[in-house]
């Protein structure tokens, strides 16, 4: 079993509630008419002011944010920081496959609006790829619910590896991921898509990163964890369709790791 142990690192780490963030330079973005409805309903389980404000995300950064997936974070960052700041998406090889390829050219057609996103930067996050970004040229490196799918591929340290590459010194890497109890077999991580904090943590670490802190901002305690299939029978994908969806509807999206870890200068 992967211990917390395996951290070894002489660093006091926080637990701490995420600040107030009124008046921040993300609250435009989050109410921007650009965003869809359904995915403004999904703020009370992702909570997007408060997870930033936690990360310490400013005007001026360039943000790299890898696997962005349908862009759900892509909406907020890039119009926040447009003329002030880079936001920048961490997306497949498009050599790798046509597949690929058309995942990015959707991905740049879908947010090709400059007067929304501004100037939005395209980097290769993929197995094999060591730069995400020129090496040292990003301020910040986030992540929101991946570590499981670079985990069951087989390249999760290669992943952390590369994000510590792509950080200047003193840069913050921000992870969000679904949450196994310690308890669980290591096993289970390689199929229900919930990840070990100390695994996390471990992968962190080996990679070269401190851990700052810890955020219970997007905890969920109705999680149970023993879905049929995993934390993808829970909302929004509902992998059972109409199976008991009424149950798992109430339950809300997964219970989540919310960790800031740093590159020490």
């Amino acid at each position: 079993m992967i211990r917390t142990a395996l951290l070894a690192a002489a660093v006091a780490v926080s637990t701490v509630a995420a600040p107030a963030f009124a008046a921040g330079p993300f609250d435009a973005a989050i109410a921007g008419p650009w965003r869809s409805a359904a995915n403004k309903a999904r703020d009370q389980y992702r909570h997007p002011a408060e997870t930033l404000a936690f990360f310490g995300i400013k005007p001026g950064q360039t943000v790299v944010e890898v696997s962005p997936g349908g862009g759900w974070y892509t909406e907020i960052l890039a119009p926040a920081l447009k003329g002030k700041g880079k936001y920048v998406a961490g997306l497949a090889n498009p050599a790798a496959s046509e597949n690929a390829a058309k995942s990015v050219e959707a991905f740049k057609t879908k947010f090709g609006d400059k007067a929304i996103y501004g100037d939005i930067g395209i980097g290769v996050f993929a197995k094999g790829v060591p730069d995400i970004v020129a090496p040292g040229s990003a301020d910040v490196v986030l992540t929101f619910r991946n570590v499981h799918n670079w985990h069951m591929g087989g390249w999760d340290q290669e992943a952390f590896n590369a994000f510590f590459k792509a950080l200047k010194p003193g840069g913050t890497l921000g992870v969000v991921e679904h949450r196994m109890p310690e308890d669980r077999p290591d096993a289970d991580m390689k199929k229900l898509g919930y990840m070990k904090p100390s695994y996390v943590k471990a992968l962190a670490a080996k990679a070269g990163f401190k851990l700052a802190a810890e955020s219970e901002v997007n905890a969920n305690p109705k999680d149970t964890k023993d879905y049929p299939d995993g934390v993808w029978t829970l909302p929004p994908t509902y992998q059972l369709k109409d199976v008991d969806r009424a149950k798992y509807a109430a339950i809300g999206e997964s219970d989540r790791m919310t960790l800031k870890f740093v590159k020490p200068r």
